[in-house]
This record gives structure tokens, sequence and C-alpha cells, in this order.
């Protein structure tokens, strides 16, 4: 009789540790998920790479520097792009004048990079010299030579004869003799050497 008294007084007590024990474990569990959850939230998420990729700028085109002289509305020096024709620096030039020799003039050559183009005017003895060289002063014109004729020049040889025509490409026209200092190579005893024997 003691003994299923024992256990019937006993049972309740079992009950409630058993229960306990689950809320125990359930609040265990729950806990878990919630810091699961928490976690999840707080874990970076993989950002996307939004570095832009540059873009590639076409290198502008050439440009050809031509001055043109003689029988034209508006002698001058003109900036024409590459594969341009006489045709295209007369017209840049107010086009052929009344007096022009048309027939000394070959319209459809393509032109060079500082190229000294005369147009001749009828009557006038047609030059002898090839396109692109300077006149017959000996003074070169540093915004039409081309390499030939600055490298006839004392002390400039093909190298800074052709730096030369990279700065006037790089940064216009010459607008005077002493611009030569900003070109590589030139230094002041140079440009003393060179004053003289060349002309913007």
């Amino acid at each position: 009789m003691r003994r299923a008294e024992q256990a019937e007084r006993a049972s309740p007590r079992v009950r409630i540790g058993v229960g306990a024990a689950i809320v125990l474990a359930i609040a265990a569990l729950a806990a878990t998920v919630v810091v699961g959850i928490v976690r999840s939230a707080l874990t970076p998420v993989d950002v996307v790479s939004t570095a832009v990729t540059p873009t590639v700028t076409p290198a502008p085109a050439e440009q050809l520097f031509v001055h043109v002289t003689g029988a034209v509305h508006e002698p001058g020096l003109f900036v024409l792009p590459a594969g341009s024709r006489v045709i295209d620096a007369v017209s840049a030039a107010g086009g052929l004048a009344d007096d022009a020799a048309r027939e000394g003039v070959n319209l459809a050559r393509e032109v060079a990079d500082g190229e000294l183009l005369h147009v001749p005017a009828i009557g006038e003895e047609p030059s002898t010299a090839p396109a692109g060289t300077e006149p017959t002063d000996g003074i070169v014109d540093l915004n039409t030579a081309d390499l030939a004729a600055l490298d006839t020049l004392p002390r400039v040889g093909p190298a800074i004869a052709q730096r030369i025509i990279d700065w006037r490409e790089q940064n216009g026209p010459f607008t005077s003799v002493e611009d030569l200092l900003a070109v590589p190579g030139i230094g002041e005893k140079m440009l003393a050497s060179l004053r003289e024997l060349v002309r913007v």
C-alpha cells in the first residue's frame, strides 16, 4: 500500500518534471531558430560588382596641316582630315581665284601633312619643286615644312624634325619661333642657331 501511495504521490512530480523538460526543449528549439534567423539577417549579402567598364574613346582621326598660297581667295594654313585631296585644301582656302591657272593644279591628288600647296596664277612660271617643299629663300616655315625640309636645318636630324611635326600636330601651329623651346631636345643654344633660318 505504501508503495502504491508513494507512486501516486510521485506521479504528479514526474509529470511536472517531464512537462518542464518538454517546455525547456521547446524553448531551446525556439531560441535556436530565432538565433538562426537573426544571424542570417546580419550576414552580409554578396554585392554584385557594379564596376563600370571603361568606355574606349576612339582616337581622333589624324589631321593634316596644309599651307595654301597663290591664286586662291583666302590663302593660309588649314587643318584638314587625313586623306584630304588638293580640292579640299583649295576649297578651305575659299576656292580658286579668277586668275588661277586651273590646268596647273591636280585637284585629285592627296595632300601631305606639312605641305606647301601653291596654286599658280595664269602666266606664272610653274614651280619645279616637289609638293611640300619650302620656297627657295632658304627660310623654313615651322608650320608647313615637312620632315625633309626640317631635316635640312643645322643640328636638326630626322628625330628632332619628327618631334617638331609631332608638336604642331598635338598643339596646333607655332605662334612664334620661341615655341621651339617646347619641343623635346631643343634648347636655348639650338634655338639661337635656328632663329634666323625659320619662321612661322
